[in-house]
């Protein structure tokens, strides 16, 4: 029997199938997320169900589906979708969702991240812990959908269409110079979605070449895991950018949610200094608006900010925290140092593809190569997450707080040390996986590596 208690984490259902949750486990869980949704009133008399390419997804997905119509909402299919397409149904349909997929983990994990209506998150503190116990309570009762056979019917729609037209519409590229693209969809669901939206396969060309690797949907990732933040996954993306004298560089995770930037010289473009650049376009539109950066994204991001008349937020790693702050705020962005974007013109969710196109245009607006152009956003430099796996972690956490005694604490999430002289660390422990992370940032490269080295030598003992 499924113990749910090890697979839903901070902001979403993750583990792996059939050891940890099964379609058994998935079905308690549609019936619960049901019973959470007719017990608050949410509006509307259906939920949006989409799935990822990985072997397991439809079927967990089918079980998801007869629970939620078990408790008296019908339910739209719209099949394979990256988990911004499941947000944007979510959000035009104004119908709650829940999107199956494990986002970067390998082949044999699932999850589901689920939504109310209009996008609006749900995580252990809004929803998910109850979710979680009304799922266990109908596993442990051995009635996973207690209200009998379904009794509401199931749609299928193809909302891909719609979604990328809608993208389209909130940032044209049609007047952009020509940009050849090399796009590493790493088998995921980018292989999906890019060539409706950046190509012509449904909408007119745009003065894009886009130069495709493994655009062929397949969960057990043959090529590579479909995780940009780990940099030994951008290595194929990085030699095709040179080999194809490409402009830029474009890599989703397995979901498509995230996306990650490689400049025309085959180097990452850091995920801060995206959201610099984005932060800076969408303040051009909406002068003195609110932006929220992640807790550990660079220094530079709310200086930016700062200097195009926004106003920098902090909050807490994680995209329900992210959406949370959005809401509560009326931020018109927010970026994270992993490659999560999120927008308010897309219901505060994230999107990868809406941060990819707003790059794409920031180039194509104007001449400069884009290691010159991103450079004005880079103005410190980052070691990159870095994890260790550590028996006691707060131990291990307690020792590098002791070390450092002079500098500035903050607990907000895991522990950020300030130094004097701009340099910083943040140690935290993941909330899907059980390690600990690092993020230093310095003024000097010299700087940040005496310090990261410093931390992990601690951190690893």
């Amino acid at each position: 029997m499924s113990d749910l208690s090890q697979i839903v984490k901070a902001y979403d259902v993750r583990g792996t199938v059939p050891d940890q949750w099964d379609e058994r486990a998935a079905e308690a869980l549609g019936a619960a997320f049901t019973q959470l949704l007719n017990s608050t009133e949410e509006p509307g008399d259906a939920v949006v169900v989409g799935y990822d390419m990985r072997a397991t997804s439809p079927g967990l997905a089918a079980a998801f589906a007869a629970g939620v119509r078990a408790e008296g909402r019908s339910v739209i299919e719209i099949g394979l979708a990256s988990t911004d397409l499941l947000y944007y149904a979510s959000g035009s349909l104004d119908l709650p969702g829940a999107m199956f997929t494990a986002s970067h983990n390998p082949a044999q994990y699932n999850g589901i991240k689920m939504c109310r209506s209009g996008a609006r998150p749900i995580g252990q503190e809004s929803g998910l812990a109850e979710i979680r116990e009304r799922a266990q309570a109908l596993l442990d009762s051995g009635d996973a959908r207690p209200a009998g056979a379904p009794t509401r019917p199931a749609e299928r729609r193809d909302l891909l269409p719609d979604y990328a037209g809608y993208l389209r519409k909130l940032v044209d590229l049609s007047g952009i110079r020509p940009l050849k693209v090399v796009v590493d969809a790493g088998n995921g669901m980018g292989g999906f979605t890019v060539p409706t939206v950046l190509g012509d396969a449904a909408l007119s060309p745009l003065p894009l070449e886009i130069v495709p690797l493994y655009f062929e949907l397949d969960g057990s990732f043959p090529n590579h895991e479909a995780n940009p933040l780990d940099p030994a996954n951008l290595v194929d993306l990085q030699r095709a950018v040179v080999e194809h004298g490409a402009d830029i560089g474009l890599a989703f995770d397995g979901d498509a949610d995230r996306c990650f930037v490689v400049d025309e010289r085959g180097e990452p473009v850091s995920p801060s200094a995206i959201t610099a650049l984005v932060a800076a376009r969408e303040l051009a539109k909406h002068p003195g608006s609110t932006v929220i950066h992640g807790l550990i994204t660079s220094s530079a991001v709310p200086e930016i900010i700062r200097e195009h008349g926004g106003q920098p937020v902090v909050a807490r790693v994680g995209h329900s925290f992210i959406k949370a702050e959005m809401a509560r705020t009326n931020a018109v962005f927010g970026g994270e140092h992993s490659a999560h974007y999120y927008f308010r013109d897309f219901w505060f969710a994230d999107t990868g593809m809406l941060a990819a196109m707003h790059t794409l245009a920031a180039l194509g607006e104007q001449s400069l190569p884009l290691s010159v152009f991103a450079g004005e956003y880079e103005r410190y430099v980052a070691s990159g997450e870095i994890n260790s796996t550590v028996a006691d972690q707060a131990a291990a956490v307690a020792e590098v707080r002791a070390a450092y005694p002079d500098a500035v604490a903050d607990e907000m999430d895991g522990l950020t040390l300030r130094f004097l002289d701009g340099a910083w660390f943040n140690l935290r422990a993941s909330n899907t996986e059980p390690l600990l992370r690092l993020n230093v940032e310095a003024p000097t490269r010299d700087r940040m590596v005496s310090l990261r080295d410093d931390v992990l030598d601690r951190v690893r003992r």
